[in-house]
């Protein structure tokens, strides 16, 4: 029987080291899954920029990567209340942004131990909730997370320019 990826994955904060792995890793991520379901979303130069500024991220919230045999395939940010990207419209709620795995590994599971750990990182912050925002057409995103307990939460919506965000949230269990 062959050893799953997901039982050699191992998951830590990254690093300064990472930071021109992960940029890629999320564009290529991103792009390559709304081609299967949004087909009309492109990057432009300032969204590439900003998905690549790795640095700012990890000085704001926790950035986590995942690494297969030493490979970085993985990542998830999550950001703390009150740090400037936070986008939760709740109180005492952490942010969950970013989450990508390399398209190679799209169907092996690697996004639930990342969304594990995320969740840890944001309990050990004492906060109440966890939200996050997903593109409204992104249907098979939406029910990943509704699957994990994930409840939909209109009065978070966010629209931007050609940009429709649907708001969910977690709430702390026991």
């Amino acid at each position: 029987m062959t050893e799953s990826p997901r039982s050699r994955l191992h998951i830590r904060r990254a690093e300064p080291r990472d930071d021109e792995v992960l940029g890629p890793l999320l564009i290529d991520s991103f792009l390559t899954a709304y081609a299967r379901e949004l087909p009309w979303v492109t990057y432009g130069e300032d969204r590439r920029k900003e998905l690549s500024d790795c640095r700012t991220k990890r000085e704001e919230g926790v950035v986590l990567v995942a690494e297969l045999d030493g490979e970085v395939v993985g990542t998830v940010l999550v950001y703390p209340p009150g740090t400037p990207h936070n986008e939760t419209w709740l109180p005492d709620t952490a942010d969950l942004r970013q989450l990508a795995v390399a398209p190679k590994w799209f169907g092996h599971g690697l996004s639930q131990p990342l969304l594990d750990a995320a969740e840890a990182e944001a309990w050990a912050m004492g906060v109440e909730r966890v939200s996050l925002h997903v593109r409204q057409q992104a249907t098979g995103v939406r029910t990943m997370y509704e699957r994990r307990g994930y409840v939909r939460a209109p009065e978070g919506d966010l629209t931007f320019p050609g940009v429709e965000l649907a708001a969910y949230v977690l709430n702390r269990r026991g």
